[in-house]
C-alpha cells in the first residue's frame, strides 16, 4: 500500500448522467469560469507571498494556505462537473470550503514546516519532469511550467490533451448509451489526481515530491 500523499483527490461517479447535458455545460459553468479566472490571479499572488514567508519562517501562513487549497478545491469541482471529467450533473457550489456531500473533493494536509532550500527550486526546476507529463494530460499549455496552467486550465475543456480526449470519448458514450464507461472514468480521475498533486507541490503546499503513478480508484 502506498503512503498517503498530502494532496488527495476524490471522486464519485453519478449513477445516472444526462445523455445531452454535457453539450451545454460550457454555458452553465460560465459563471464559475469567470470567478475562477480571478481566483487564479489571487492564487498566484498568494503563492508569491507564501514563497517569501517560507523563506523567512519555514511556514506557509495558514490563512493563505487555506485560501489556495480552496481555489484548488473549487477548480476540481468545476472540472469534474464540466470538461475535466463530466462525472456529475450536480451543479458545483460557489465555495472555497470543503463540500463533503459533493461528488468531487480535494484535500491538502497542512505542512507544519517547509524547507527554505526547496522553495527556491521545486516549483520550477524539480517539477519539470511532472510539467512535461501533465502537459500531455491537460494540453500544450502546461508545458509552460506554470501552476496555473497545470491545474487552472483543467476546469475548462482540455483541448488536445489526453484528459480532453478521454472526456470526449466518455461524452460520446453517454450520448449513445447513457452510460459512462467505468474504465475511462477511473483513468480520467487518475490523470486529474496526478495533475492536482503536481499543482499542490508546485504551489509550495508540500515538500513531498509527487509520485510518478496513476492512482485510478475514485
Amino acid at each position: 500500500m502506498h503512503d498517503r500523499y498530502p494532496v488527495r483527490v476524490e471522486a464519485e461517479l453519478d449513477d445516472r448522467l444526462s445523455r445531452w447535458l454535457w453539450l451545454v455545460k460550457w454555458l452553465l459553468a460560465l459563471p464559475h469560469f469567470i470567478v475562477l479566472f480571478f481566483l487564479w490571479i489571487a492564487f498566484l499572488a498568494v503563492s508569491v507571498i507564501a514563497f517569501f514567508a517560507i523563506l523567512v519562517s519555514e511556514q506557509y501562513p495558514r490563512g493563505l494556505f487555506d485560501f489556495n487549497v480552496g481555489v484548488l478545491r473549487w477548480s476540481w469541482r468545476v472540472a469534474y462537473y464540466a470538461y475535466g471529467a463530466l462525472g456529475t450533473d450536480r451543479y458545483p457550489p460557489f465555495s472555497l470550503d470543503e463540500e463533503p456531500d459533493y461528488p468531487a473533493r480535494l484535500y491538502v494536509d497542512y505542512p507544519e514546516r517547509l524547507s527554505r532550500g526547496l522553495v527556491l527550486v521545486k516549483w520550477w526546476l524539480l517539477a519539470i519532469p511532472h510539467y512535461l507529463i501533465t502537459g500531455l494530460f491537460v494540453g500544450g499549455a502546461a508545458f509552460g511550467g506554470r501552476v496555473s496552467d497545470v491545474a487552472g486550465d483543467a476546469y475548462t475543456w482540455s483541448g488536445p490533451g489526453l484528459i480532453g480526449l478521454l472526456v470526449f470519448f466518455a461524452a460520446v458514450a453517454l450520448a449513445f448509451t447513457a452510460h459512462y464507461p467505468r474504465g475511462i472514468f477511473d483513468l480520467i480521475v487518475g490523470l486529474n489526481r496526478w495533475v492536482y498533486r503536481v499543482a499542490g507541490y508546485a504551489a509550495l503546499m508540500t515538500d513531498r515530491y509527487p509520485p510518478f503513478r496513476l492512482d485510478m480508484s475514485g
